[in-house]
């Protein structure tokens, strides 16, 4: 049974992912932090010093400024911990870095397995496209979202950029400058309405054909249970930091 300690439980996607462990047959979340307090079937706390219980795993679907709290307790604690909040800045990338130097810990912008999938695909088509295709990547959201692009469409524009022999160009806006796209770009463009979940294509345009990658999340659910699984993965492994590349190795 993994004991999973859930950050940002009051919000949607901690909401998500009670629904998906309470049909767990190995999993059960043994409280929660959220700075709203509340009420979840299981103890909710709006602060770290209160918490005393056995667990094995954290996952944090929170908020950015919630970082440095929710791991200073993960470390006192020698708690591993799945970190699936988006919009983190460098520096606080670099301290879930330094964090994996003293506890597991599991990173990555998107929790569907769906959209790790994409995005080694994206990594092969550009291998094989490279100087003959233009790269756009299209992400679409819930008119609610805040950052752009989306931490996921970075994450596609940062694999194919692991796969090109020279460093490409980020463009996010093309109707500031007039003139034609260079070849080392690749374009990324943000839509926001409506209810959207999440969407994200990456377009290979080439002399005379278009190769099209997409990926469409259909409910919160496919984050939910790749933040579980993730959780299930981290709670068995040492000191050191992992992403979904692990999980899928894991998995293969």
């Amino acid at each position: 049974m993994t004991k999973i300690i859930l950050s940002g439980c009051l919000g949607r996607m901690g909401k998500a992912i009670s629904a998906i462990v309470a049909e767990t047959e190995d999993a059960e979340i043994v409280c929660g932090f959220d700075i709203a307090g509340g009420d979840c079937g299981y103890p909710v706390y709006s602060d770290y010093s209160s918490v005393s219980v056995d667990a094995d795993v954290i996952i944090d679907f929170s908020h950015p400024a919630n970082l440095n709290k929710l791991l200073s307790f993960a470390k006192r604690n020698d708690l591993p911990i799945v970190v699936a909040t988006t919009g983190l800045t460098e520096d606080q990338k670099k301290e879930l870095s330094d964090a994996s130097k003293i506890i597991p810990v599991f990173f990555s912008a998107n929790m569907s397995l769906g959209i790790n999938l994409l995005i080694r695909l994206a990594k092969q088509a550009a291998k094989i496209l490279e100087g003959s295709f233009d790269i756009e990547i299209i992400e679409k959201h819930h008119n609610k979202k805040i950052d752009a692009p989306s931490g996921t469409a970075l994450a596609i524009a940062d694999g194919i950029a692991e796969s090109l022999s020279n460093k490409p160009e980020y463009v996010y806006e093309r109707h500031s400058v007039r003139k034609p796209r260079e070849k080392q770009e690749i374009g990324l463009h943000a839509v926001r309405g409506g209810t959207i979940v999440g969407e994200h294509e990456v377009l290979f345009a080439g002399p005379d054909e278009v190769i099209s990658l997409s990926h469409s999340a259909q409910s919160r659910d496919v984050f939910a249970q790749g933040a579980v699984r993730a959780a299930k993965f981290l709670s068995k492994k040492s000191v050191g930091f992992y992403s979904m590349d692990d999980l899928f190795s894991d998995l293969v």
